[in-house]
Formats: structure tokens, sequence, C-alpha cells
């Protein structure tokens, strides 16, 4: 397992279509699965969510040789995240 218990999950060969994703330790026994989104820049997009009348529930943080990811809520609560790939992050 990967930091925070994280492990990516990969189901489709390299360049071949696939559900990619990853799963950790649940922390909300409310909470099952949570959607993430590609996005092109973190930040602006956390900026975004809080402009709209969200909320950023989990700070940007790396997933080595991954990318940055953050988590956040929309107006009704529901909780998404987003992925910034980056095979640099840390």
């Amino acid at each position: 397992m990967g930091r925070r218990g994280l492990r990516l999950i990969k189901t489709g060969e390299d360049g071949t279509p696939g559900i990619n994703g990853g799963m950790m330790p649940r922390r909300d026994p409310k909470g099952n699965v949570y959607n993430t989104i590609h996005v092109d820049n973190l930040d602006e997009s956390m900026k975004k969510v809080q402009a709209n009348g969200g909320k950023i529930v989990v700070e940007k943080m790396g997933v080595p040789k991954v990318g940055w990811m953050a988590y956040g809520t929309d107006t009704e609560g529901n909780i998404f995240g987003m992925m910034q790939f980056d095979p640099d992050a840390k």
C-alpha cells in the first residue's frame, strides 16, 4: 500500500480503454464512492469550487509519481476528488 493506504488500480492496458482509479481505507463511515475528475490546474479548480459555494475538505496532497489531488464538496455536501496528473509529484 502506498502513502495514506492508497492503492492505484489500472484496468486497461497501455493505450487501451479502462477505468483507472484507486482504493484506500474508508475514512468516513457514511461514504462509499468518491468520484474523482481530472483537472488541468488543481489550484485553479480548488478556487472555482470555493467561488461557487463548495468547500475544500481535503487540501492539496501529492500522490507520488502520479499527481496532485484534493477533495471538495459541492453545494449539497457531495464529496468529489480532483486530480492533476504530474509524474514529478511527491
